[in-house]
């Protein structure tokens, strides 16, 4: 990217192969994720206000979920060796884009985990940024940073057999992959996607589905124990009237709530900004070996028609994430 717009502003050029620094690996890419921060990025975000938008030094190479082999190790680095196969969200949310959408880049030892042997790499890119959001918000935030978009730190909710969860945009990357951690947890889960979705999300463990585009969930559900919305955003007020109180709504794009409504109707409102963690990677990592957590693709790409992979994007109504593919 050499300036800010829609999916005409990606353009494939060559560069000078990175080098790693100080407690980094070089990967060899074989496959990249598309994830919302690469098309917010894109089109310079635009929503965010000024005081809150970060600077991106141009010209700039997207992307940030990657799954490779490892190619050269850092001196001071253990754990990691040549030809290890790794994934990692790098350097997420301190650099907003590290230069993924390449055939090299250059990853914090500390970002990655070992690929799951039972799935391929473009299956393995997908559990990264999207597997991290899903458990940061359900199962460990694992870090004590706190959200520029509230005062509250977020702390998961316990999930049991008695738990009722709503994941709101279950088809989609964070939606899948939460859907399937709550029943990992033991949770009955409702399902909200289009009704293209149903045997998809019935397959993944769904209890019960809601067709949005038939039924709107916030009038035929009460006493939610926990919303995840992973749409999010101005419409996610809407769910309030679902929960019990005592209850949980967590937004995954935050959006506008009123601390006194939610204190008077005895629900806590919450969200993550989600961060790097190899470990907890690592942990996913083994749920997916385990075959408790299965990883959905929508489509892939190869690398040069990274601007086609955004206007996918850019439809809506994903099953999974989208995919970048390097020779």
């Amino acid at each position: 990217m050499h300036g800010f717009g829609g999916p005409e502003v990606l353009r494939l050029e060559e560069v000078p192969v990175p080098e790693p620094g100080p407690g980094e690996v070089l990967v060899r890419v074989h496959a990249v994720v598309l994830n919302p921060p690469d098309w917010y990025a894109r089109e310079g975000m635009p929503d965010i206000p000024p005081e809150l938008r970060p600077s991106f030094q141009l010209p700039l190479i997207p992307g940030t979920d990657v799954s490779g082999v490892v190619e050269a190790v850092a001196a001071d680095v253990s754990g990691f060796a040549v030809g290890d196969e790794v994934i990692g969200l790098l350097r997420f949310p301190t650099v907003l884009q590290s230069g993924a959408y390449a055939e090299y880049v250059t990853a914090p030892a500390s970002d990655l985990a070992l690929k799951p042997a039972g799935i391929d790499h473009v299956h393995a890119a997908a559990l990264a940024m999207s597997g991290l959001t899903a458990w940061q918000f359900l199962i460990e935030l694992g870090h004590d940073h706190p959200s520029p978009f509230q005062e509250a730190q977020h702390r998961p909710m316990a999930l049991d057999s008695g738990t009722t969860v709503l994941v709101n945009g279950a088809a989609g990357g964070v939606g899948h992959l939460a859907l399937q951690l709550a029943k990992w947890q033991g949770a009955r889960v409702i399902a909200v996607a289009s009704g293209a979705h149903e045997t998809f999300l019935r397959d993944l463990g769904a209890d019960e589905f809601i067709d949005y585009t038939k039924e709107r969930p916030e009038e035929v559900v009460r006493d939610i124990d926990l919303v995840l919305d992973a749409v999010g955003g101005p419409h996610s007020r809407r769910f309030l009237r679902t929960l019990k109180r005592g209850g949980s709504l967590y937004p995954v794009y935050f959006g506008q709530f009123d601390d006194e409504e939610n204190a008077k109707l005895g629900v806590t409102v919450t969200a993550v900004t989600v961060r790097s963690s190899g470990a907890q990677l690592t942990e996913l990592g083994s749920l997916v070996d385990a075959g408790r957590i299965r990883v959905a693709i929508d489509s892939t790409f190869p690398l040069a028609e990274a601007r086609a992979a955004h206007e996918r994007a850019a439809q809506g109504h994903l099953q999974g994430k989208i995919v970048l593919t390097v020779a």
